[in-house]
């Protein structure tokens, strides 16, 4: 069965758009790494790497005795991250392209990790099983996923309602599911590995304090915008990316709160 279609493409604005999302994210994933067990001198296996923000995080935890390997299927994104490891510095990091379920690598690892990776596989609990086989005996597999099933504004604010169903049906429409806190106990279970520990962050927040994530998300459908149209879900006037986050952030600002994307963290020791 295929992977759904990758509908955020790896274009320059989506690969800033990335680290800035981790700003916003980081700390959460930081937070589930540490919690699953992730400590100096690991050596760790990131899945769908991207930029490289997930692998620079997981450094940090494993320290300069550990190593990281990040693995990612585009060649963009390998090309960033490598070139932001060179400007960081960081020696025990590095990157390599190819999908990380179908590689050989030297000796196993002592955990894996991913984040916004099993959303877009047609079959999350076949690729975890074939990733733990990259593990150690007591190795831990550790995923954050989104999961847009609590999203919404108090009194309604409708720019940012709209926003949120726009992305929630593009996606739908490309074949993920964006509601992954259900999916994710299967996914892991369904490949055998034990129930995995689960633990769910969110924001609320004004336009004030939700600030931040207010900018993530209407980045988010400016990013999307090629795939709304496509599927029709909306149009490029609907969106207006050159204004869509004043007025996401005006139509907040009205008064009343939102809530934003959980955020699911789920691990598993082998």
């Amino acid at each position: 069965m295929a992977n759904p279609a990758y509908v955020l493409g790896h274009s320059p604005f989506e690969l800033e758009r990335l680290a800035r999302q981790d700003r916003l994210i980081g700390p959460t994933t930081r937070a589930y790494f540490r919690a699953a067990g992730i400590a100096p001198g690991m050596r760790v296996l990131d899945v769908g790497s991207g930029t490289g923000a997930v692998a620079f995080l997981a450094a940090d935890l494993v320290g300069p005795s550990g190593e990281v390997i990040g693995a990612d299927v585009a060649p963009a994104a390998i090309a960033a991250a490598r070139e932001a490891a060179t400007a960081r510095g960081v020696a025990q990091v590095s990157f390599r392209q190819g999908d990380p379920a179908e590689m050989s690598f030297e000796r196993p690892f002592d955990a894996i990790v991913g984040r916004y990776v099993l959303l877009f596989q047609a079959d999350a609990s076949a690729m975890l099983g074939r990733l733990a086989g990259h593990l150690r005996p007591g190795g831990v597999i550790v995923f954050h996923e989104p999961d847009w099933s609590f999203v919404r504004s108090d009194p309604v604010a409708p720019t940012y309602d709209r926003c949120c169903r726009w992305i929630v049906e593009t996606f739908d429409r490309a074949g993920t599911s964006v509601n992954t806190s259900s999916r994710l106990r299967r996914a892991f279970v369904v490949a055998g590995l034990p129930p995995p520990t689960m633990q769910m962050r969110t924001i609320i927040g004004d336009a004030v304090s939700a600030a931040e994530w207010l900018r993530a998300l209407a980045e988010l459908a400016i990013v999307l915008l090629p795939a709304m149209e496509q599927q029709g879900v909306a149009t490029a006037a609907e969106v207006g990316s050159d204004t869509l986050v004043d007025r996401v952030l005006q139509d907040v600002a009205a008064g009343g709160i939102v809530i934003g994307r959980a955020e699911i963290g789920a691990w598993a020791r082998i």
